[in-house]
């Protein structure tokens, strides 16, 4: 990706729904659909348990501050 949505959300919400959130978002702003998000290594755990309900494939990535997404398009 060399560009895309970073979101915040420290709710007590499910990685899952934060992801729905967030792809809800970048499809507002880009009118396009992700298809890549990088979460926090911490966070993969809750993310595979409680899948979101979009496609979209899901990495870490260590420099992702918890609680933080990173979504976009991949090339």
């Amino acid at each position: 990706m060399k560009s895309g949505l970073l979101w915040f959300d420290n709710s007590a919400k499910p990685i899952a729904a934060k992801i729905e959130d967030a792809a809800k978002r970048y499809r507002e702003k880009f009118g396009t659909t992700p298809d890549t998000c990088f979460i926090n290594p911490r966070d993969l755990e809750s993310a595979v348990k409680a899948k979101p309900n979009i496609k979209i494939h899901i990495a870490t990535k260590a420099t992702i501050m918890p609680n933080h997404i990173w979504l976009g398009v991949s090339e």
